[in-house]
């Protein structure tokens, strides 16, 4: 005779908002409506957001992702090239001209503002101090707008209490869009406090949807027993939702790309699960996450929501006449 086994009672708390943001979204949208315009291959160069299972959908639909663009065959110098979200230095597109590339800028419109933010201070006669993390793509994307010598980049208050600039009375900063709020704001206090006549950005250059993600992550956390957030390890902004939900009050956080990395083997007593995901993380893979608790415990979602998001970035002049629809972008968004 089967004795039915019964599941442990578990509360998903789903964040709201989560996942893609609109610069995500414009910049997958852009490698599609690309493929469907001008066929098979797409060239794009780096990972178009920083999500292995986005670049894997995509080059299944023919893009052919490259690190550099002396990569690209002289057969296919026709063929688009797509710049990632995170946004290039200046020597890029001037390298694409040289090769008479035809190129698509993804760029998140965030980014560039962030771009002409520098390029102002830079023009006003201002050194550049850019807050963000070495080596990751959009901070050398905004180092390279600017001639080499006149951007010193801070990552941390502790870089901030040794740094001597030449001229500590004419510096502006801006920031990486995808750094934490809190810390962010820790690094620019200090260099305020050195630097009385620092100039701030005219707007604030960490973007609305990882303030947004952050925000509801803190509402969550507190009493969680785990806090899972979809996102690549390489994600600035899922790494944050991490460091984010530890803070709040979870118990454990993990960072994880697919139901799959989960160790269910030692998940332990959990009657608390905080969910969200990073801005470039598919909403796919939170429903796959979902179904994988729903198979193993008595599951509730509750939806923990503080704004709803309704920015929507247009994609490139050359790309608008062409449609785009919801089975164009189901191997992200779902059906």
């Amino acid at each position: 005779m089967n004795i039915a086994v019964s599941k442990p009672d578990l509360t998903i708390r789903l964040c709201g908002p989560r996942g893609f943001c609109a610069g995500v979204d414009r910049a997958i949208q852009i490698v599609v409506l690309a493929l469907k315009a001008y066929g098979a291959p797409v060239y794009v160069r780096h990972e178009i957001v920083h999500n292995r299972y986005v670049v894997e959908g995509l080059e299944a639909k023919g893009a052919i992702f490259v690190e550099e663009l002396d990569e690209i065959p002289a057969e296919h110098r026709a063929q688009p090239v797509v710049f990632s979200a995170h946004g290039v230095p200046k020597s890029v597109p001037a390298d694409a001209d040289a090769r008479n590339l035809f190129y698509l800028d993804a760029t998140c419109p965030l980014v560039s503002k962030v771009h002409k933010q520098a390029m102002r201070h830079n023009r006003l006669g201002r050194h550049v101090v850019l807050i963000g993390h070495a080596g990751h793509p959009e901070v050398i994307g905004t180092m390279g707008q600017l001639p080499e010598g006149t951007v010193s980049l801070i990552e941390t208050v502790e870089d901030a209490d040794v740094y001597e600039p030449v001229d500590p009375d004419n510096l502006g900063f801006v920031t990486q869009t995808t750094l934490s709020v809190d810390d962010t704001a820790g690094v620019i206090a200090r260099l305020q406090e050195r630097f009385p006549n620092l100039t701030a950005p005219a707007a604030d250059s960490i973007c609305y949807a990882t303030t947004n993600r952050q925000e509801v992550v803190k509402e969550a956390a507190p009493g969680c027993d785990l806090f899972i957030v979809v996102g690549a390890p390489n994600s600035s902004n899922s790494k944050r939702l991490v460091e984010v939900a530890l803070r709040a009050g979870a118990k454990k956080s993990v960072l994880v790309q697919r139901a799959s990395e989960i160790d269910w083997d030692n998940i332990g007593d959990i009657e608390t699960v905080g969910l969200s995901a990073g801005a470039s993380a598919p909403e796919v893979i939170v429903n796959e996450i979902i179904e994988a608790f729903r198979a193993r415990y008595n599951a509730v979602v509750e939806l923990a929501e503080t704004v709803k998001e309704t920015e929507n970035f247009l994609v490139n002049r050359e790309l608008r006449s062409i449609e785009l629809t919801t089975a164009d972008m189901a191997f992200v968004n779902g059906e």
